[in-house]
């Protein structure tokens, strides 16, 4: 058996005995503040994962994700409020929508490269915000109040304890995990890291590089846009401050740079670091400390660059990994 079936293995049973303590938490924390920050911890690290599908593995690195969260969240809300339609299937709906409007984006973008790809993923997705904030059907400026009729499972709704939420982000943070993980592994994840490393190089050796940078975002936009769909029903209003902004774009990316772009567990490790701190930032320090959770960011990123640019899963690796080869 070879060093990376090895890696692949040990990787798939630390993730099950993770999974299986994370599972367990909530029996011991009972505390609701506590309850919430695990919860918001669990979605970004797969909101991360997605974002790294795309920005990490294939290199493509996006500032404008807030846009397929947003739709995620605004196609549930809007499905539910407007026709009756259980948010389950305004989570596919969602889903698919983003992937088609990423394949969609990623025609003309695509073409772009470096710091032109860049600034154009932030621009769409202030134009999807200025949109979804003058569009009168979706509440405009005012948002959607997501009526909240009593808990059921069926239409995604718990006011008596967020353990049902809880456990809907711990199965959606495992299952963004296990796909990443069986990705990597697969043709289209040779493809990603090959485009990554070097795309005229791999464009000489057969791989198709404007197909698979689609194939990557169509994979991370669906992800994504689950995410903004759970999160609509786990606080029950939305409007486009609170899904589309651009802060919500460096919660999906700042992890995976944290604990390491292009690899499988670094978003897992970065959202476990950055979450908690934007959450007790924000309790601790209140509406006069604005922006101060983004001094930190900034902060812990500029220490963590300077003494492991791969991140921290840089500090459990037993030797420097060469120039643009992914772990």
């Amino acid at each position: 058996m070879d060093s990376f079936t090895q890696r692949r293995r040990r990787d798939l049973i630390l993730a099950a005995v993770l999974a299986a303590i994370a599972a367990c938490v909530p029996f011991f924390v009972k505390d609701v503040y506590v309850q919430n920050i695990m919860v918001l911890t669990l979605m970004y690290a797969a909101l991360s994962q997605a974002w790294n599908i795309l920005g990490g593995y294939c290199g493509q690195i996006s500032l404008g994700h807030a846009l397929y969260f947003g739709l995620g969240a605004y196609t549930t809300a809007l499905l539910f409020t407007k026709f009756g339609v259980l948010p389950w299937f305004g989570m596919l709906g969602g889903g698919v929508l983003s992937a088609l409007i990423a394949l969609a984006l990623g025609y003309p973008t695509f073409r772009l490269r470096g710091h032109y790809f860049v600034i154009a993923t932030i621009v769409i997705a202030e134009i999807g915000f200025l949109l979804f904030h003058n569009w009168d059907y979706a509440g405009a400026a005012l948002g959607i109040d997501i009526p909240v009729r009593g808990d059921s499972w069926a239409k995604f709704q718990f006011t008596r304890s967020k353990l049902p939420f809880y456990y809907f982000a711990w199965v959606f943070c495992c299952v963004a995990w296990l796909i990443t993980w069986w990705l990597e592994d697969s043709k289209w994840g040779y493809w990603w890291r090959a485009v990554k490393d070097n795309p005229d190089a791999a464009e000489s050796l057969g791989v198709v590089v404007f197909n698979s940078k689609m194939g990557a975002a169509a994979v991370s936009a669906f992800l994504t846009a689950i995410g903004g769909a759970f999160y609509a029903q786990f606080v029950s209003y939305i409007d486009p401050e609170s899904v589309m902004t651009f802060q919500f774009s460096l919660l999906m990316a700042l992890p995976a740079v944290l604990g390491g772009i292009g690899t499988l567990w670094g978003p897992v490790l970065g959202a476990v670091i950055l979450i908690p701190m934007t959450e007790l930032t924000r309790s601790f320090i209140g509406g006069s400390g604005r922006g101060v959770d983004l001094i930190l960011y900034g902060a812990v990123i500029v220490v963590i660059s300077l003494a492991r640019p791969d991140g921290l899963l840089g500090l459990f690796s037993r030797r420097p990994a060469p120039k643009g080869v992914p772990q």
